[in-house]
């Protein structure tokens, strides 16, 4: 699954850009496919500023900083084990989105 995206991926990859922008990356894969495209997605991201928006949260649980947005507007900011502490918006989804996983 997700064959499109994948090879959307590859070819911004061989263009070596210092910026990476990636909207729903891995929607279309399924849960092995997008662990693996994540990884490789780090990897390449070293050194580099990486733009994800993202849905499904366990596509940006390593970011160093992750926007939450509702309504429109951003109403939280942080890494992943922060905003989880808060207890917030951002929290609630993750627990959700785990209960389906």
């Amino acid at each position: 699954g997700g064959e499109k995206q994948r090879v959307a991926i590859a070819r911004t990859l061989l263009k070596n850009p210092p910026i990476l922008i990636f909207d729903e990356a891995t929607s279309a894969l399924d849960s092995a496919n997008e662990r693996a495209i994540q990884a490789e997605l780090r990897s390449v991201a070293q050194g580099k500023t990486a733009l994800v928006i993202a849905h499904r949260l366990s596509t940006v649980v390593d970011a160093h900083e992750i926007l939450v947005m509702e309504g429109g507007r951003i109403v939280e900011r942080g890494p992943h084990a922060e905003l989880l502490a808060r207890g917030g918006v951002y929290a609630r989804m993750w627990a959700l989105q785990q209960k389906s996983d």
